[in-house]
Order: C-alpha cells, then sequence, then structure tokens
C-alpha cells in the first residue's frame, strides 16, 4: 500500500474511509467504534490512509480529469487570443489595402486629367498657323481663339476680352492708350509677339495669352482676379 500526500486526493479518500469505517461500527454493533472512526477520518483530511489500490485509482483518475478541464480550458483561452490577435493583424492589413487602393485612384485620375491637358494644349495651334488677313469679323476672331486657346480655358479668356474689347481686335482707349482684344497698355507690349500686333488678332491672342499664363497662371486664374478687380 502506497500513501497519497495530494489534498484533492485525501478529501475523496477519506470520503470512502469514512463509509467503510461506518460499515464496520454498525455492523459490530459498537456505535463508539462508529463515532471514532467518523472523527479519525475527519481529522485526517492532508494525508490518505492506506485504502485498496483500486479506489487509489478512482481518485487519480478524478483528478486527472480536474487537470485535463483546467488545461482544455487554458488552451481555449489561447486560442482565443490568437483568433483575436490574427483578427486584429488582418484589419490592419485590410485598412492598408483600402487606402493605397484609394491613392492609386486618385494617382491614376490625376495623370488621366494631365494626359488630357496634355491632348488639349497639343492640339492648340501657334498664332503662325494663321495667314493674315486684312480684316477679321467678330465670329472668324473668335475662331482663332478657340484654335489657340486650351478648351478648358476659353471660356475664361472670352470673358475677359468681351470686357475689355467687345473682341474687336483694333479697339482703343482713349484715355489710356490701352489697346486691341486683351487691351493691353501699352499696346505696344504685343510686339514681343509678332511684328503685326496691330492688325492681326491671333498674335494679339497669342501675347494675351501668355500674358495670363505667366502673372495668373491660366486665363481662369486671370479671370478670377479680374472679377474681384474689374481689371487684370
Amino acid at each position: 500500500m502506497s500513501r497519497i500526500s495530494v489534498r484533492g486526493f485525501a478529501v475523496a479518500s477519506a470520503t470512502a474511509v469514512t463509509t467503510v469505517g461506518a460499515v464496520v461500527g454498525v455492523a459490530s454493533g459498537d456505535p463508539q467504534t462508529s463515532n471514532d472512526n467518523f472523527e479519525a477520518t475527519a481529522a485526517d483530511t492532508t494525508l490518505l490512509a492506506d485504502i485498496p489500490a483500486g479506489q487509489q485509482a478512482q481518485v487519480q483518475t478524478a483528478s486527472l480529469t480536474q487537470q485535463a478541464d483546467v488545461q482544455a480550458a487554458a488552451a481555449d483561452a489561447t486560442a482565443k487570443k490568437s483568433a483575436e490577435e490574427a483578427a486584429r493583424i488582418q484589419a490592419a492589413k485590410d485598412a492598408k489595402a483600402k487606402k493605397e487602393a484609394a491613392d492609386d485612384k486618385v494617382e491614376r485620375e490625376r495623370a488621366a486629367k494631365e494626359a488630357e491637358e496634355r491632348a488639349s494644349r497639343d492640339e492648340v495651334r501657334s498664332a503662325s498657323a494663321f495667314a493674315p488677313q486684312s480684316s477679321y469679323t467678330i465670329a472668324q476672331v473668335q475662331a482663332i481663339a478657340r484654335q489657340m486657346i486650351p478648351a478648358d480655358q476659353f471660356q475664361c479668356f472670352s470673358n475677359i476680352v468681351s470686357h475689355e474689347s467687345g473682341w474687336n481686335y483694333t479697339a482703343q482707349n482713349a484715355s489710356s492708350g490701352a489697346y486691341g482684344l486683351v487691351q493691353a497698355l501699352p499696346g505696344s507690349k504685343m510686339a514681343s509677339a509678332g511684328a503685326d500686333w496691330q492688325t492681326n488678332p491671333a498674335t494679339q491672342i497669342k501675347w494675351g495669352l501668355n500674358y495670363m499664363n505667366g502673372r495668373y497662371d491660366s486665363p481662369c486664374g486671370a479671370w478670377s482676379f479680374w472679377q474681384a478687380n474689374n481689371w487684370y
């Protein structure tokens, strides 16, 4: 027989010993013996009495089952924590991928817009592409301007010219001396675009477009300034 010093075993074995003692006491008709067995068994809850091997095996099995339950609970907690961590990592990856996709979309749209603007500029004709005429109607001057100015800037350019000269390429301000479609001051400034600045609307359009781009970044930038100040 072996003695087992595990408290969990002691409790279960104590119960078994108590039961055996009680039965023996009753069978012998000795109440005192029965009481002594109960008291002795209750007093010894730390060490097991010598009990048959079969009962020890039952106690050991119960203890191992309890240990297995504790281990299973710990494993479940570890698995849950691992799953939560994996979910957090995956969520971070998904958020990063979504942001990168959005950034790529913005970049593609920007590149497409730039390509469209370059294509529009490539279609623009230079002033030298138009053969000089002795005179021009407003419709002819506007047609030249449409071919020289990027499509997305034409309306802004047209707004300024309409206010400044009414599309009259020979318009001259009597008081200031401003001249031409864009009312350059003095008009001789437009000589930098061509010697025929007084009679060729294409030369005036070329100079006016360069001026607006250089000072206001674009005709639309010039138009915004004009609206706020009534001059540009």
